[in-house]
């Protein structure tokens, strides 16, 4: 009888997925972002085992619309888009802190959801499977960036840009020349925005761009007063 025990007992401890060697840490399931703005999913993993491990991440569902973007990044290094597997070898108690899934909310407002999953390489029955519902929404107020007795111009949106971003503005004084010079990181310029007084929103155009950092200066009367970053991402 003793000996059945034994066996029994040998063989639940033998048995896939009734230990788990990692822990995923500060799951959030609710994540709200502004039209046009860039939001971070957190994927923090506690490797709780006793020997080095490489864990595979996976997005296995997602229905972020086709102008949404969405991609792994660590340490501000990110994958293309396309590629929905991602893998990080972690050391014995470690935590990898700087994992994220990022998601570019784009022009749509709405609710959307996103599901990960994670396991050990080489032991995919240990799984553990997480999902976030992101909530993008329209933006009351969008921060502005420069304010004078002859314009207002607001932050440009999305940034980082694939096609084209928008920036809104008002121009007070109609006397005003008021431009804006798209340059890259040797300031060479790329590509020229009129801001007539007679609009309030100007449509910069980046199809032709290749993916980088650019800037965009605002210039009125040919004279430069505002120079932003601007992240091209193909």
């Amino acid at each position: 009888m003793k000996s059945w025990v034994i066996i029994i007992v040998l063989l639940m401890i033998s048995l896939p997925g009734l230990t788990q060697n990692f822990e995923l840490l500060d799951k959030q399931e609710n994540f709200q972002a502004g039209i046009g703005e860039t939001l971070r999913i957190p994927i923090k993993i506690k490797n709780t085992s006793d020997k080095p491990q490489f864990y595979i991440i996976k997005k296995i569902q997602s229905d972020l619309s086709t102008t949404q973007k969405g991609y792994f990044c660590l340490d501000n290094k990110c994958l293309e888009s396309s590629v929905n597997e991602f893998s990080k070898r972690i050391e014995p108690g470690e935590t990898i802190q700087q994992l994220v899934y990022t998601v570019e909310s784009g022009m749509l407002s709405g609710q959307n959801s996103i599901r990960f999953q994670v396991s050990p390489k080489g032991s995919p029955h240990e799984v553990i499977e997480y999902g976030v519902s992101v909530g993008i929404h329209e933006k009351t107020e969008k921060p502005v960036l420069f304010q004078s007795k002859d314009i207002t111009i607001q932050d440009v949106f999305p940034n980082p840009v694939q096609d084209h971003a928008f920036i809104e503005y008002r121009v007070h004084n109609e006397n005003v020349k008021a431009k804006l010079i798209i340059h890259n990181i040797l300031g060479k310029p790329m590509n020229e925005f009129d801001l007539p007084t007679s609009e309030t929103r100007v449509k910069l155009q980046t199809e032709e761009f290749t993916s980088g950092i650019y800037f965009y200066t605002l210039y009125l009367d040919n004279n430069g007063v505002l120079t932003r970053k601007l992240i091209v991402r193909k």
